[in-house]
């Protein structure tokens, strides 16, 4: 028996199997869940056409399954006169090895007959056609967000028919260390306040102290991989092991303004300095002044009948005829349409040990931010359009799986995909059939981008560095350098066409 508190002080009990003292089973018993891209899309379709969104748990879900293990215990005196008896184990028991999988089969089984069917590109999105539009369920294990028009029948047949316990039912408020709550002018906003909140606590109980504030997560163009300040003891390195550990879920929460720098810190996890530590102060410092940073679910379909599409004939080139393949078994598109667009960085020698640099992208849905990546370069270049060139592929490479993605969810995708860069030579090495080749390493890179930007699918266009959002994820930057790039994604109310007049 296994009790346990919970942080509203209700008191839990349970009957855990020792599942450490079971065989290995013969099967896979793997048990995906919803990527937090994949919510996120969720409740932006949600508010793209007019849905609510829900959010429930099924308590106890494990119960709700029946065990494939054969295995049974001997009662203990806590049951009574029933000890020494040999009970089967016929339940799903929490702490045995396939309980994950069981449930996992269990509610897809109950899905899959209220004609709910998987996204093929996010198998854990379920979807149900509903002639106008699509109705939607992410599962997380066992919290559901539901975005629907009528999310109470959904909820009344997961009750009634199929005699789920479900508790937290209502309107979507907080889920995964994220907070839901809407502006004053109606926009919904993501943004992990409570989470910040239980950074700073953290902080508190690991140095005694609250965070001091800071304008920006590290130092300008600061260079932690040079520190030779005396290595951490003990106590010191799992303090902070554990700050880099809630650092990089708040990232994937919505605060994707640290991704860099603490993509930068965790490299040195298993040695870090004193130096270190103080670096990690100061971004705890920096979330917790800008707690009210948020992503807003902001549907307008941008405008960007400015960008010059030079239209090119690619048929004389080793492109011509190239087209990208749809996908197959696609569904019927539903809802409104949505525009896509990404824009990509690089910053040549992040690294200053190793040479490396740092490729930098940031994916919007209309206007709303709703993937981000930030990741050294596997290999060292020489020169920016290398680094360019290798993010502008990485970039296409999602920019893809995002077009799948959507596809597969039924939504009706507007235009070419458009990447913006802010290297106008690697732009226009990609985009015009006459430019050649000049750097041989580069070949997979370059021959990528151009056959992609041949199909018409897609897009390169040239942005000002100033203007480019990705910088926030490439380099350990300023404050006065990028607040004009955050203000209107993470912290502007209302339009923010109102910003330049504000």
């Amino acid at each position: 028996m296994v009790y346990a508190v919970k942080h509203d002080e209700r008191k839990k009990s349970r009957f855990v199997a020792g599942g450490h003292l079971t065989g290995d089973p013969g099967e896979s018993v793997y048990s995906s869940v919803v990527s937090l891209r994949g919510v996120r899309i969720v409740v932006f379709l949600a508010e793209l056409n007019n849905l609510k969104v829900w959010q429930t748990d099924i308590g106890n879900a494990y119960l709700e399954a029946k065990t494939t293990e054969k295995l049974y215990t001997i009662a203990g005196p806590e049951f009574g006169e029933k000890e020494g008896h040999i009970f089967v184990i016929n339940k799903a028991l929490y702490g045995l090895k396939t309980s994950g999988k069981r449930w996992h089969e269990r509610f897809a089984d109950v899905l899959r007959s209220m004609n709910f069917f998987p996204c093929k590109a996010e198998p854990d999105i379920w979807m149900r056609d509903c002639g106008d539009h699509y109705e939607y369920i992410a599962v997380y294990t066992d919290d559901l967000t539901i975005a629907s028009a009528n999310p109470q029948a959904i909820v009344d047949e997961l009750t009634k028919v199929h005699k789920f316990k479900l508790k937290g039912t209502g309107d979507l408020n907080f889920l995964l260390g994220c907070d839901y709550e809407r502006d004053q002018d109606g926009t919904l906003r993501m943004q992990p306040k409570k989470y910040v909140l239980k950074m700073k606590d953290t902080y508190y109980r690991l140095f005694g102290e609250n965070p001091r504030s800071y304008n920006s997560p590290l130092i300008p163009n600061d260079s932690p991989e040079l520190d030779e300040t005396e290595l951490l003891e003990e106590d010191d390195i799992k303090k902070y092991q554990t700050m880099i550990g809630q650092a990089q879920w708040v990232i994937q929460i919505g605060r994707f303004d640290i991704a860099v720098h603490v993509m930068t810190m965790s490299s040195f996890r298993a040695a870090p300095r004193k130096g270190h530590l103080d670096r990690m102060r100061r971004i705890y410092g920096y979330c917790w002044k800008m707690r009210d940073a948020a992503i807003r679910i902001r549907t307008g379909i941008p405008d960007f009948s400015d960008i010059d599409r030079a239209h090119v004939d690619w048929s004389h080139t080793p492109y011509a005829g190239a087209k990208e393949e749809t996908p197959e078994g696609l569904p019927p598109t539903r809802g409104k349409p949505v525009v896509l667009y990404t824009y990509a960085d690089a910053n040549l020698g992040h690294n200053k040990l190793t040479g490396k640099a740092v490729t930098a992208i940031l994916h919007f849905v209309n206007q709303t931010p709703f993937d981000w990546f930030g990741k050294t370069q596997s290999t060292v270049n020489t020169a920016t359009y290398g680094a360019e060139s290798s993010a502008g592929r990485t970039a296409i490479e999602q920019m893809r799986g995002n077009k799948m993605t959507f596809q597969y969810l039924g939504v009706p995708i507007q235009g070419p995909s458009i990447l913006f860069g802010d290297n106008q030579t690697v732009v226009n090495g990609a985009s015009m059939p006459e430019v050649k080749l000049q750097k041989r390493h580069l070949m997979l890179s370059y021959h990528y981008m151009r056959e992609a930007i041949a199909t018409g699918e897609y897009v390169y266009a040239f942005v000002n560095g100033k203007d480019n959002p990705a910088d926030i994820l490439s380099k350990h930057w300023s404050y006065s350098d990028v607040w004009p790039l955050l203000k209107p994604i993470l912290f502007w109310q209302g339009d923010t066409m109102d910003i330049d007049r504000a």
